[in-house]
């Protein structure tokens, strides 16, 4: 099992369509909105490493996503 987070930043006003968007994907378990430097997070868990980078990839795809930064979690 591989998880993490994906934070994102997004367009102004985004936000809750970005979080919707993101619990329409498989592998998200959970979307959070925050207030910060980012805007939503992205709780990732997958069965692999390969899945776990598909779903960022699919992730940074979503439209109104500006950028993302990646956390993969490497022992709990």
């Amino acid at each position: 099992m591989h998880s993490g987070f994906i934070l994102l930043n997004c367009d102004l006003g985004a936000e809750d369509y970005i979080a919707e968007e993101l619990k329409k994907i498989p592998n998200v378990k959970n979307a959070y909105l925050t207030f910060g430097a980012y805007d939503v997070i992205a709780e990732v868990s997958a069965k692999d490493q390969q899945i776990f980078d598909k779903t960022v990839a699919e992730i940074r795809k979503l439209s109104r996503v500006e950028s993302t930064m990646t956390l993969s979690i490497i022992s709990s």
